[in-house]
């Protein structure tokens, strides 16, 4: 299994890779999270029954603190959709304030941070459960390539997933409340206004973890473990540690499993994602490099790595920093790796 790190100083990528590996990138990793990177994939990916026979999904009449009757999705308002309200932040972070700043999260052009202006949104309070994604599998049958996708405990972050197998729960969980309205009549009528469920970006990610003083972490400027999990050896279940210094009641954006986004891994500054809604989810590689030149062009027979953020459980705390930015092959299913959803308008 290659491995392939971005290591302190470097900028941008190296796109070069195996057609079909699976590849992870920590954005900006020394040599300790590299030798970590190295011995976790190759002790996860030679687990004995690493891969076989999808389990069956069974799935309990009622989880605490979860509506079985909606997806297993949190037992609040708008089902944990919180909002993010409309408005510039900024992105990126500057060695002056952020000594664990990283060379890929500056801005470039001559600018270590820039601002960006992101309309309203809505982000999932919490990451994606096994729960959750355990009702997508049963309900439309979706490929289940890696069995320990659905062994964690219900109310833990899924985990083992690819970027694609991301994109078809969130669009599965659209269609699903378009048909039972009833279920989330909030969300369904902001649906019926045009509104819908996706993987957020980059931008949108790092606006709901920082909001728009710049922080370093989501409650602050100094790492807490006990507002997030990392430095240890397996995820909590979501939710559980709570942040009321951080700007929205949005929790575990810091640790417990990296989170896809729906955005490709570029070079700053950042720019939106060109007709996100029109791909299809069996042909998900892009080339960064051509869109650097062309934001409109995109090549779906090239290689590309597409973002994820807040690093995991296993990461020290420069990964887990807001501003922080990892990619992988979409195709990679790691046991740090899953990601949460928001409702967004095209």
């Amino acid at each position: 299994m290659a491995v392939r790190l971005l290591a302190p100083g470097q900028r941008g990528l190296t796109l070069a890779r195996r057609r079909g590996s699976a590849v992870v990138v920590a954005a900006g990793a020394g040599l300790v999270v590299a030798v970590w990177g190295a011995l976790v994939l190759s002790r996860t990916s030679s687990e004995e029954g690493a891969v076989g026979t999808p389990p069956e999904v069974t799935l309990p009449s009622a989880l605490d603190g979860f509506r079985a009757d909606a997806w297993y999705l949190p037992d609040a308002a708008r089902l944990g959709f919180v909002e993010v309200s409309a408005g510039p932040f900024t992105m990126g972070s500057d060695p002056a304030a952020d000594p664990l700043a990283l060379d890929v999260e500056g801005w470039g052009e001559g600018r270590m941070q820039g601002t960006v202006d992101v309309p309203t949104f809505y982000l999932a309070r919490t990451e994606t459960t096994v729960a959750q994604y355990a009702a997508f599998i049963r309900a439309t049958g979706h490929s289940l390539p890696d069995a320990r996708t659905l062994r964690g405990p219900l109310d833990h972050p899924v985990a083992f997933v690819s970027w694609p197998d991301a994109v078809a729960y969130a669009r599965w969980l659209d269609r699903a409340i378009r048909v039972r309205p009833e279920a989330a009549p909030q969300v369904a009528a902001l649906l019926d206004d045009g509104w819908r469920v996706s993987l957020p970006d980059e931008a949108q990610w790092e606006k709901a973890a920082r909001g728009d003083d710049a922080r370093i972490y989501p409650w602050g400027s100094e790492p807490r473990p006990d507002r997030a999990n990392f430095r240890t050896r397996g995820t909590t279940p979501v939710g559980s540690l709570p942040c009321p210094e951080c700007p929205h009641p949005i929790l575990d954006l810091s640790g417990n499993v990296w989170e896809w986004t729906l955005s490709p891994y570029r070079r700053y500054p950042f720019r939106p994602f060109p007709d996100a809604a029109d791909l299809d989810s069996n042909a998900m590689d892009l080339n960064p490099d051509a869109m650097d030149r062309n934001p409109n062009e995109m090549d779906l027979d090239a290689d590309a790595l597409f973002v994820m953020r807040g690093g995991s459980f296993a990461d020290p705390a420069q990964m887990i920093r807001a501003a922080n930015r990892g990619g992988a092959d979409p195709g990679a299913r790691r046991p740090f790796i899953g990601f949460r959803v928001a409702l967004v308008r095209p």
